[in-house]
């Protein structure tokens, strides 16, 4: 039996169309635009429902709200379909994967965000491709988790990042093996299922509570910082050097983080390369950030840090048990 596949439009490139400011998205285009392609209607597809959300939007617009909204869209068809594929953006798909990752509990099914780099109504888009490979992969039951498909590569939506912004493999994971390449077929690469449950699937809704990330560079004035870190702002992470390293004179630094954590703030170390694990007290320019209250993001990528940092705090957990999961693997977003 075919599996039956829901297709749900965001928005983000692939559905746009030129206008006289540039691309926008055009509510109600995409769907005359798929019609028109035959290979969606071969035997080998899998049935496919779609449903365009409103208002469309360009990625860069995307917040927690639309998060949500694309959360519960997902919630409500759960029972009804075998998988969904969600077209979205390229500019924050790492960020809605990273944080469906988490909000989608107890998730069985797959659920494949995917787009393009040039809108389907151009003619070399990489759009064609993106979406019937992401449906055949949703409707091959291989795969039960939240991904990222682009470019031949499907990713852990957790642990995927952009990484060009005008290349058609705009993506990848560096922490984390791809979980299937596409060529001439395609082949799925082991990996490590995350954990399954036997909880029914729910939907966690996002708090949009104020989180914040700052990149340590070099020259830094920390305490123009200072006024930033108050029981208002929740989270915060730290892109550091290498391994979790700032500078010398970042001594500075560490009372703010202790007040920021003393008002129920946690800052969460990432570092700034792709490639490669936060290892807090490894230098002696990174110890004291543990004393100072700390958390380390290992291999963590910065989306899923943020996306993380927001699902804990909506689950009204404390900072004490925030700082723990924080460096817990809750879905395969990151390896300690």
């Amino acid at each position: 039996m075919k599996k039956h596949i829901c297709l749900i439009h965001a928005g983000g490139t692939i559905g746009m169309v030129k206008g006289e400011k540039g691309y926008y998205p055009k509510e109600g285009y995409l769907e005359t635009i798929l019609d028109g392609i035959a290979d969606l209607k071969s035997d080998d597809m899998p049935l496919v429902d779609f449903y365009e959300m409103s208002p469309l939007l360009d990625s860069s617009d995307m917040a927690v709200d639309d998060w949500n909204r694309i959360g519960l869209e997902v919630a409500k068809r759960y029972d009804s379909y075998d998988g969904f594929v969600i077209l979205h953006g390229t500019d924050t798909m790492a960020y809605t994967s990273s944080a469906l990752s988490f909000m989608l509990e107890n998730l069985t099914k797959p659920v494949i965000l995917t787009g393009s780099q040039i809108p389907l109504c151009e003619i070399r888009s990489d759009g064609r491709d993106n979406l019937i490979t992401s449906l055949l992969i949703a409707g091959s039951g291989k795969i039960n988790e939240v991904c990222l498909y682009f470019g031949g590569r499907l990713l852990r939506g957790n642990r995927a990042t952009k990484m060009s912004a005008d290349g058609l493999l705009a993506f990848d994971s560096p922490n984390c093996p791809r979980l299937a390449e596409a060529g001439i077929s395609i082949r799925y690469l082991p990996f490590t299922s995350k954990e399954e449950s036997n909880l029914p699937f729910s939907l966690c809704k996002l708090e949009s509570v104020p989180i914040g990330v700052l990149k340590i560079f070099p020259g830094i004035s920390f305490p123009i910082f200072d006024t930033l870190m108050t029981e208002k702002l929740k989270g915060i992470v730290l892109e550091t050097f290498g391994a979790g390293n700032i500078p010398g004179e970042g001594h500075t630094l560490l009372p703010i983080i202790k007040k920021a954590f003393s008002a129920g703030s946690i800052v969460t170390v990432c570092s700034q390369c792709p490639q490669g694990t936060v290892t807090l007290g490894a230098y002696a320019t990174s110890s004291p950030l543990v004393s100072a209250g700390a958390v380390s993001g290992y291999d963590m990528t910065t989306e899923a840090s943020v996306a993380k940092l927001y699902y804990l705090f909506s689950k009204g957990y404390s900072s004490e048990k925030i700082k723990e999961l924080m460096e817990t693997d809750l879905c395969g977003e990151l390896t300690k």
